[in-house]
């Protein structure tokens, strides 16, 4: 009996590339998202983006902004509004918390990844301190010499 095809083409998630270049990220949170009509659809097909988003708390609730989840293909003249905002549903000692943090200043929440928990979409976000240029230089130097390390163990091993 042939095994099971699976669906590369599937969406499994959608990550945010420059989150972990631009800030140091202290505390995850695991958020659900409140979706419209043909959202999920465009979700599971992969057509979402979340590099420029952003949380922010409003009127006691907390918002995803400028994530952009892109109209279904099939859908009617009804298709969502591209980057409206979203609501994200987290307990309330965590909405606190993260109220917190940003108050205090110098913190900024923001998401890391998009993916599927079953059949819902759950979104993780971080609470995030944004890095200066001399950081993100850091980080490039450290990565290219591990790189060249990891090079060199592997010509070592070789002979």
């Amino acid at each position: 009996m042939p095994a099971p095809k699976t669906d590369h083409a599937r969406f499994t998630e959608v990550r945010n590339a420059k989150a972990l270049r631009d800030y140091f990220v202290d505390e995850r949170f695991e958020a659900g998202i409140a979706l419209k009509g043909t959202e999920i659809k465009s979700v599971r097909a992969g057509r979402a983006q979340i590099n420029d988003a952003f949380g922010r708390i409003l009127k006691g609730e907390l918002w995803l902004l400028n994530a952009h989840i892109e109209a279904y293909a099939f859908g009617t003249d009804a298709n969502h509004d591209p980057r409206r905002a979203r609501k994200l549903l987290l307990h309330r000692h965590q909405l606190r918390k993260i109220a917190q943090a940003l108050d205090a200043g110098g913190r900024a929440l923001v998401p890391l990844r998009l993916y599927f928990k079953g059949a819902l979409l759950k979104a993780e976000v971080a609470l995030g301190t944004g890095k200066k240029l001399y950081d993100k230089r850091d980080d490039l130097k450290t990565r290219a010499e591990s790189r060249e390390l990891d090079k060199a163990m592997k010509d070592r091993r070789r002979r």
